[in-house]
């Protein structure tokens, strides 16, 4: 996560994005902007808000060396060499229109963008960011025209939601500067992520505690949920969430015999493991330190509700592991040839 209380944008440039599979090319500006009091103070907002309460993280790869990642390249340049700035602002929407290998890839604005005064884990530096403007929105422009006033449609930015964008944050450690991306137009994953920025996750709390959780979900919606129905999977789910609310560290021996009481879930959820790494090509750690600001996010998107097909739904508190087995009951009606759930309690609230 990072803050902008005190950040301040020092440079800023904009240029007009083509598609090579289209043959449209780039329009490139040759000086940064100059901006008046409030649209700098509605600019910095808008591109700094979506990254306030990202808790993943990635770093620069490249199968040989990082060095060879371009964009590890360009943002160095960028914190080092601010006087070419104009010039590796450029090669970055080159490198990006080097990646448009199809119809799908849109066309648009792209701001380069220096920042200072990022706070990143409690120390403010310098930060690149690189954002894309696919979409922009018609708005009335009403304009006076002899003596009445008149009204056109005008196309412009919607500050209310980013296209894409990324972070560099001149912040380093083992794996190099921390990136941060989204990417709100997700029509083609690996166009931004994996060919632009070319990034991995990185090896830290955040990404063990997502990607185990969201191993988690995953079992319960596919295995679970098909195998011993909705109710099962909503406890497993509801019981996971607490098992990482309650523990600082999570060590997959224990969180097997804390969760499940029959053998055959737990070799079922390591049978998952291994096809979810494969799948995924990746490593989920038996121990790790689990990360609140994850936790507290996955929690909100653990669906557990039971839909009924008679147009009814049992929603169950996640918060309340223990209540669906103890007060919810499955039951069959041998009369009306139908299942039932029976709700135990005391009185409405």
């Amino acid at each position: 996560m990072i803050k902008k209380n005190k950040a301040v944008i020092s440079k800023l440039i904009i240029h007009k994005i083509g598609n090579k599979f289209n043959d449209t090319r780039n329009l490139f500006s040759e000086t940064p902007v100059v901006f008046d009091e409030d649209s700098y103070r509605l600019m910095l907002s808008f591109l700094l808000k979506p990254f306030g309460n990202i808790t993943e993280s990635f770093r620069f790869y490249h199968h040989a060396d990082v060095q060879m990642n371009e964009m590890f390249t360009y943002a160095k340049q960028a914190f080092q060499e601010e006087d070419n700035f104009v010039e590796v602002s450029k090669n970055i929407v080159t490198h990006l229109y080097e990646q448009s290998n199809s119809a799908q890839i849109k066309t648009g604005d792209v701001l380069v963008v220096l920042f200072e005064d990022v706070e990143y884990n409690e120390v403010n530096t310098t930060a690149l960011g690189v954002f894309k403007i696919e979409n922009k929105i018609d708005f009335f422009q009403t304009f006076m025209d002899g003596k009445s006033l008149d009204v056109m449609v005008q196309q412009g930015i919607s500050t209310k939601k980013l296209d894409k964008g990324c972070l560099v944050v001149n912040s380093t450690d083992d794996e190099g500067y921390v990136v941060l991306s989204v990417d709100n137009n997700n029509y083609d994953a690996a166009y931004w992520q994996k060919h632009f920025l070319n990034v991995k996750y990185a090896d830290d709390k955040n990404n063990h505690t997502q990607t185990y959780i969201e191993m988690c979900r995953e079992f319960g919606e596919e295995v679970l949920q098909s195998d011993f129905g909705t109710q099962e999977k909503s406890h497993f789910l509801a019981k996971t969430i607490d098992f990482f609310k309650e523990n600082d560290t999570v060590n997959i021996h224990d969180f097997k015999e804390e969760i499940f009481e029959e053998e055959n879930q737990k070799e079922l959820f390591d049978d998952y493991k291994k096809v979810f790494e494969s799948d995924r090509d990746l490593v989920v750690r038996n121990q790790f330190h689990v990360s609140d600001a994850v936790v507290k996010k996955q929690k909100a998107k653990i669906k557990t509700e039971i839909k009924l097909d008679t147009n009814i739904q049992i929603k169950l508190d996640v918060e309340a592991p223990d209540a669906s087995s103890e007060y919810l009951e499955l039951g069959y009606d041998e009369e009306k040839k139908m299942k039932y759930y029976k709700v135990f309690f005391n009185e409405e609230t």
